[in-house]
C-alpha cells in the first residue's frame, strides 16, 4: 500500500467520509493551506486521543505541506511573542512514539521526515500572543480583499476553550467559531476590500499560547 493510499484510509476512518466521496473531494478541489492546517490538528488530536500513530502521521505529513510566514502583527496593547504553531516535527515524534516497534509505520514516519517539503512560499502569515484567563485580544482593522475568500484560523497551546469573532467596518459579526476546544476557524468571502475587527476569546481560567494564521 502506497502512503498516498495509507493516509487515505486514515482520512476516512477519522471523518466518516465515504472512499468515493473522499476521492471526489480530493479530485474536484484541493483544500487551502489554512484548511490543511486545521485538518492537521483535528486529525492530531484525534490520533492523541486513540493513540493512533497513523492519525498523527497523516497530520504531520498535512503540517509540512504548508509553509508558513510569521509577522509583527501583535493584539491591541499586546505584544508580539516568540513563538511557532504546533509543528511538524512534533507530530512526527509523537508517531514515532506511538508506533513502537512496528518497523513499517516507522519507515514511514522515515520518509515523511525526509521528503522535500512542497509548501508555497507565498502561504499562510501567523503571528503569535498569550491571552490570559478569561481574556479577550483584538486585532484592530486587518485588511482582506473584497471578492477573495478570507480566512482566519486560531491555533492554541493550552487546554483553554478558544474562541473567534470576525466583525467588519461597521460592527456587524460576520462570523464566529465557539466550539469548545482551544482551535478556531472562520472563513468568509468579502463584498469589498476592507479592514475588519477579530477577537479571540480565552473562556478558560488560564493563559494560553495561540497562532493567528491567515490568508
Amino acid at each position: 500500500m502506497t502512503f498516498k493510499a495509507i493516509c487515505t484510509a486514515a482520512l476516512v476512518l477519522a471523518t466518516g467520509i465515504t472512499a468515493q466521496g473522499l476521492a471526489h473531494a480530493q479530485t474536484s478541489a484541493q483544500p487551502s493551506p489554512i484548511s490543511a492546517l486545521r485538518l492537521s490538528a483535528e486529525l492530531f488530536a484525534m490520533g492523541q486521543t486513540q493513540q493512533d500513530p497513523l492519525l498523527v502521521l497523516t497530520a504531520a505529513k498535512l503540517r509540512k505541506s504548508v509553509s508558513l510566514s510569521p509577522t509583527d502583527r501583535a493584539p491591541t496593547g499586546g505584544q508580539v511573542e516568540t513563538g511557532t504553531t504546533l509543528e511538524w516535527q512534533t507530530m512526527l515524534e509523537t508517531a514515532a512514539a506511538l508506533a513502537a516497534a512496528d518497523d513499517a509505520l516507522l519507515g514511514l514516519i522515515e520518509d515523511v521526515r525526509f521528503e522535500t517539503s512542497k509548501g508555497v512560499s507565498d502561504g499562510p502569515v501567523y503571528s503569535v500572543a498569550i491571552i490570559g484567563a478569561g481574556g479577550t485580544d483584538e486585532y484592530e482593522s486587518l485588511p482582506f480583499t473584497g471578492g477573495d475568500y478570507a480566512e482566519i484560523y486560531v491555533e492554541g497551546k493550552g487546554n483553554t476553550d478558544l474562541n473567534l469573532y470576525v466583525y467588519d467596518a461597521q460592527g456587524r459579526l460576520v462570523c464566529s467559531d465557539t466550539d469548545i476546544s482551544d482551535i478556531a476557524y472562520c472563513g468568509w468571502r468579502p463584498a469589498t476590500t476592507s479592514g475588519f475587527r477579530i477577537e479571540v476569546r480565552n473562556k478558560g481560567d488560564a493563559n494560553n499560547q495561540y497562532a493567528l494564521i491567515t490568508n
